[in-house]
Parts: structure tokens; C-alpha cells; sequence
């Protein structure tokens, strides 16, 4: 079959030289299955390869939307150190600020010789670059591989010159020239660092307006060196602005006296009753909590959060609320953000459906545990009980398309769901009621399944009951961890078996008598057919050589045998049908009109039959098949067929000696 997988494949030219090669019709009927068989294989592969190729598919698009968020998240956290980078450089003392200004003027002179230069570097190295570098600060220079963000590919060598204001990018050529590729304002951009895979080390992740790039330096210490400037060229100007504010100016009239006061008042204790200022009172983890809250929820730390909302809770609960003079606004911000949290785990949880029920469960854990560690009990139960109600269906619905037993499926994940649900909410036994509730709807959505696609109207009174015994193997199962459902689940299924064992009643009744009977002994023909049916029989329960007479013969009318058989069978599906006390009244009427249909058949009257031949049937019928029907419908449901025994009882009683063979008899007048 190489032949289709060619480019220059021709369908006139392939079919001229099968029918050359090709003897006869065989051949050709031969090499057609093979084609027929080549085109469902290659059909399948194509229908796997599109499955496999959708599922990559969503699983990148899932890897994007969390790179996404992990990207919001590192823009969240760069603009919060940041601010709080600005807040402690504003916060700087004067004599901090006296150190510094000293310190630049020592070293103002090396600065401007290396920023000298740099400058002059850059304009002799660097072609194609007409910036302008004059009262720039230089930070840095060094070379770096651009990588590919796909598949982590180098494509081209670069080199960098780092300014306070600007980061110079330029392109590394074969005669080791450096040519201007672009330029980024550092305070425009973020450095992410990358952990080492791999296949790669030693790489940084700069986000540009232009988009995401990724540089991989020679040695780890390079790597750092490069974070630590880009981050130095971020603050710089907030590191420059003290050096550049007012100089201290000297102590006024009216402040030495107050230096002068101050001792007296460092010796005067303060009273009590005095209150002190929130920065002097208000820890700094409290004062900083909604923030700090908000940024571990925005980075996924959610037990972090949780673990800071309730210690923040318990200490402004105590007597320490009174020291502080912005309790309550704290307070109100950290609620919001726990409102916040609790909005954000219910979202995480309702995210969690899967197909596959086992992963979404386990997904469903953690965001679980925290909303019961902060008392939303009702909320988790109710948004977890959803996501399985969605897995629980979608498997169902997959198992009906591969004819799967959806019954043994169903109960199984519920039964699943039941132990989660029990071990997340072990101490809260109010939200079992929320599972029962749970499980009485999926129950009544499995049942109309049930019913729709197994169920409907015509189905043999066989499937009827092998449908109903599947499903109440697996629910007997639930009483282990205490949940019973098997009652309800009958009174669901009761209107619509009812139905069909009437249908199946009425459908057996009018095929009582159709066929035409002889009144003859059964001849099979041959001795393997008597054999493979006394073989059946056998199965069935009940044994009936002794009315086999001969190599073929049983003598026994062929509807006998038959009814026999089918009535057997009947009694067996009735019987497992019967395990439902509220089926039994419906079935036991059933076996009974049918026995007594068949019981009642009569010769013609225009038909010459031996009557002691038509008796033996009816004996047969009474004393043999129907205590044997008694006692299999007894084990099988395990309850006694009250119609059965009366019927026997009565017909027992009924049934008298075999009529003797009718006699011509002769009369005269003559004495």
C-alpha cells in the first residue's frame, strides 16, 4: 500500500495495472477488502492524530493563559516593590543623607571618568547609534545570546551597554562589530529571572514594550550581575534624588529650644492615659497587611493569605485594638481582601471540573481546605458538589457513546464523591444534608438517563432485567459508607418497569396459540438436535428424558417443549425482577395468565387427536414445570410466588385420570 503514500500517486494508472496483475474476480474482490481495510486503518490514525493534535492544543492554550497570569502576577510584585523601594528611600534620615552626599562628592570624580569613558566606547564601537549619552550614568556593559522563547533556540549574540536612562542593545557581528539593534528605557522594562533547565542556564527574561526576550549569560555570576544593574537602573533616580535635595539648614532659635526641652521630657514619663502616634505604635506587619494580603493572592499563595487575614483578625480582636487609632480601617481593608480570597477559592474551585472526575477532585483540594479553614462551609459544599455533578455527566455520556456500563461507572464516582465529601466536611455534619440533596438529584438525572436510552417502550422483558440487575449490584455498594439509596432508586425506575412488564404480558399472551400444533409427539429429526436440547433443558432445571422415546422423539407436543423452554427463562428474568417487593404482585400475574394461556390450549374440534395424548401435556405442564418454576423463582428473588403455588394447588385438585380412548358402540331395537 506504498503506492497511496506517493506524491505522484494516480488513480488510472493504479487501477490499469491491478486489473493487469489481478486474475479473476477473486483477486480483484481481494485487493478491494485490502484498500477497504488500508482506508479504515488509515482513518483511524488520521481520527487519533486529530484527537492527540486537539489535545495539545488545549493544553498550550491552558500553559498560556497561566503565563499570562504568572505574567500579571510579576508585574503586580514589581510595582509593589517599587513603591515600597520609593517609600523607604523618602524615609531616609539627613544624616543618612549627609553620608551619602559625602560619599558621591568622593566619588563623583571616578563616575564621571568611567561615564567619559563608556561614552566614547559606544560611539566608536557602536554603529548606526546617534543617541545622546552626555550626563548619562554607565552601569554595566557585557555580551549575552538571545534565545528563542519557543524552544530556547540561540539566534544571534548581543551586547549591552547599560546607562542610568537607556539600555543600548546591539548586534554582535561575524568581524566582531557591533551594530545598533534598539534601545529600552530601563525604568520601562522587567527583569525576570529564569531557573536553570536542562538544556538551559544561566538566562534572564526581560519584558520590553516590544514583548518578551529572553538572554542567557555565560557564567551564573554574570547573570546575577546583570539582574542587580537592571534592577540599580530601575531606582536609580530614586536613589539620585536625595543627593540632589536641600542641604540641612541650621538649627533656628526656636528649635534649640526645643532641643533644649527635650531631655526634661525624655526624663518625664509619659502618662497613660497619653496616646502615641500609629507610627510609633502600629507594627509594621499590621500596617502593611491588606497590601501584602492582596500580593500573595495575586501570586497564588493562598494559605499564605488565609494564615495572614487570621492573624491579623486575632490581634486586633484583643485588648491591642485600643492602642491603635486606625484599627477599624485596617480592619475594613482586610475584610475586603478576605472577601476578596474567599471570591477568588470559589472561582479556583469552580475551575476545577474535569472529565476525568479522580482530577478534578484532586484539583478541588486545595482551594477546598482553605474555604473550610475560613468557615465558608456551605459555599465550598455547594461549588464542589456542581463540579462533580458536571464530571459525573460528562462520564456517563462518554460511556454511553463507547457502550460502556454507565451503571457500574455512575456508582462508582458517586460513591467517590461521597468519601471526599465526607473526609473535607468530616466536622461539619449540617452540610451532609447538602450531599444527600446532591445525591437524590444525580440520582434522579441517572434514572431519566436510564430510562430514555435503556429502558423504552418495546425493550425485551431479558434486557429489562439484566439493565435493572446491573444497576443494583453497584448501589448496594453505597450502605458501606452509609448511604442508601437503593429504595429510592427503585421507586424511580417502578412507573416504568410496571409499564414494560405489562407490555411484555400482553405481547406473550397474544403469541400463546399462533402457531399451528399438530397434538403430535415432538420429532427433532436427528439425535444431535434431541441431545443439544435435553442438554438446554438440563440448564434450565428441569430434566425430561423420560419422555424421550426413540433416537428423536419426545412425547411431548412441540409447543410444550417450546413453552417449557421460554417459560424457564421467563421465570428466571422474573425472578430478578422480583427483588423489588413492589414488582412482585405485577410479575407473579404475569407468569400466572401465561401458564394458565397455555394450560387452556385445545385440539380443534374438528381434529382427530387422542385425548390421553392432549392430558399428558396438561399433567406434564402442572406437575412438572410449574413446582420447578415455584422453586427458581423462590431462589432467584428469594420470596415466594403466592400466584404460582395457588394456581398449582388449584390445578392439582382439578386435573383427573386420562379420558379412555373414544369406542364405537352399537345399538339395536332388536330383543
Amino acid at each position: 500500500m506504498k503506492e497511496f503514500d506517493d506524491f505522484n500517486f494516480s488513480v488510472e494508472k493504479y487501477t490499469k495495472d491491478l486489473t493487469r496483475e489481478c486474475v479473476g474476480g477473486s483477486d480483484l474482490q481481494q485487493r478491494k477488502k485490502e484498500i477497504e481495510a488500508y482506508n479504515e486503518t488509515t482513518a483511524a490514525t488520521l481520527k487519533q492524530t486529530c484527537k492527540k493534535n486537539y489535545m495539545e492544543f488545549i493544553q498550550t492554550a491552558k500553559e498560556i493563559s497561566h503565563l499570562e497570569s504568572e505574567m500579571y502576577q510579576l508585574s503586580h510584585i514589581l510595582i509593589e516593590q517599587r513603591n515600597i523601594l520609593a517609600t523607604m528611600t523618602d524615609g531616609k534620615t539627613s544624616s543618612h543623607l549627609k553620608a551619602e552626599s559625602l560619599e558621591a562628592e568622593s566619588t563623583a570624580a571616578t563616575e564621571d571618568l568611567e561615564n567619559s569613558h563608556a561614552t566614547r566606547a559606544v560611539k566608536e564601537m557602536v554603529q548606526g547609534f546617534n543617541g545622546n549619552l552626555e550626563g548619562k550614568t554607565f552601569l554595566n556593559e557585557g555580551a549575552l545570546i538571545e534565545l528563542d522563547s519557543n524552544d530556547y533556540r540561540p539566534i544571534q549574540r548581543v551586547f549591552f551597554f547599560l546607562f542610568n536612562d537607556v539600555l543600548i542593545v546591539c548586534k554582535v557581528k561575524h568581524d566582531k562589530r557591533l551594530d545598533f539593534l534598539t534601545e529600552y528605557d530601563p525604568k520601562k522594562i522587567a527583569v525576570i529571572n529564569i531557573k536553570d533547565l536542562d538544556g538551559v542556564k544561566n538566562a534572564i527574561n526581560i519584558i520590553t514594550p516590544d514583548g518578551s526576550k529572553i538572554y542567557q549569560s555565560i557564567t551564573a555570576a554574570g547573570k546575577t550581575e546583570w539582574i542587580e544593574k537592571l534592577e540599580e537602573a530601575f531606582r536609580f533616580d530614586q536613589q539620585k534624588k536625595p543627593k540632589k535635595g536641600q542641604a540641612p539648614q541650621p538649627p533656628t532659635r526656636a528649635k534649640q529650644q526645643s532641643k533644649a526641652s527635650t531631655p526634661e521630657k525624655e526624663a518625664t514619663p509619659q502618662s497613660p492615659g497619653e496616646p502615641k502616634s500609629l507610627e510609633d505604635e502600629t507594627p509594621e506587619w499590621l500596617s502593611t497587611a491588606s497590601e501584602e494580603i492582596q500580593t500573595l493572592v495575586a501570586q497564588r499563595h493562598f494559605e499564605d493569605a488565609q494564615e495572614l487575614i487570621k492573624r491579623t483578625q486575632e490581634f486586633l480582636r484583643n485588648e491591642n485594638r485600643k492602642k491603635f487609632p486606625h484599627a477599624d480601617a485596617i480592619e475594613t481593608k482586610v475584610k475586603q481582601q478576605e472577601l476578596k480570597l474567599i471570591n477568588v477559592l470559589l472561582k479556583e474551585l469552580s475551575n476545577s471540573h474535569n472529565r476525568n472526575l479522580q482530577i478534578a477532585l484532586r484539583a478541588a483540594k486545595r482551594p477546598l481546605k482553605i474555604l473550610v479553614e475560613m468557615g465558608r462551609y456551605r459555599q465550598a459544599s455547594a461549588t464542589l458538589l456542581k463540579v462533580c455533578a458536571v464530571s459525573l455527566r460528562v462520564a456517563q455520556r462518554e460511556a454511553r457513546r463507547n457502550n460502556a456500563d454507565i451503571s457500574e461507572l455512575f456508582f462508582c464516582d458517586l460513591a467517590q464523591v461521597a468519601c471526599d465529601f465526607l473526609t473535607a466536611f468530616e466536622k461539619q455534619p449540617a452540610c451532609v444534608s447538602a450531599l444527600v440533596v446532591w445525591c437524590n438529584a444525580e440520582l434522579q438525572y441517572f434514572a431519566s438517563q436510564l430510562i430514555k436510552h435503556y429502558l423504552t417502550k418495546g425493550t425485551s422483558l431479558e434486557s429489562v432485567a439484566k439493565c435493572v440487575e446491573r444497576v443494583r449490584k453497584p448501589s448496594t455498594k453505597l450502605t458501606e459508607i452509609g448511604l442508601d439509596i437503593s429504595y429510592h432508586l427503585e421507586g424511580l425506575l417502578r412507573t416504568t418497569l410496571e409499564a414494560l412488564i405489562e407490555e411484555s404480558k400482553e405481547r406473550l399472551l397474544d403469541s400463546v396459540g399462533r402457531t399451528e400444533e399438530s397434538w403430535q409427539p415432538y420429532n427433532l429429526q436427528t439425535k444431535s438436535n434431541l441431545k443439544r436440547l435435553l442438554l438446554e433443558l438440563d440448564v434450565l432445571g428441569i430434566d425430561v428424558r423420560a419422555q424421550a422415546t426413540g433416537d428423536t422423539w419426545i412425547n411431548l407436543t412441540q409447543s410444550t417443549v417450546v413453552f417449557i423452554r421460554h417459560f424457564l427463562q421467563l421465570t428466571e428474568y422474573c425472578g430478578c425482577l422480583a427483588k423489588c417487593e413492589t414488582l412482585l404482585q405485577s410479575l407473579e400475574l404475569l407468569l400466572k395468565e401465561l401458564f394458565i394461556a397455555q394450560h387452556s390450549l385445545k385440539p380443534p374440534s374438528d381434529m382427530a387427536v387422542d385425548p390421553n395424548f392432549v392430558m399428558k401435556n396438561k399433567i406434564f405442564l402442572v406437575d412438572n414445570l410449574l413446582p420447578i418454576a415455584i422453586d427458581k423463582f423462590r431462589q432467584i428473588s428469594g420470596r415466594q410466588c403466592e400466584g404460582l403455588r395457588e394456581l398449582h394447588t388449584k390445578m392439582s385438585r382439578q386435573q383427573g385420570a386420562p379420558l379412555p380412548r373414544q369406542r364405537s358402540v352399537y345399538t339395536t331395537d332388536v330383543f
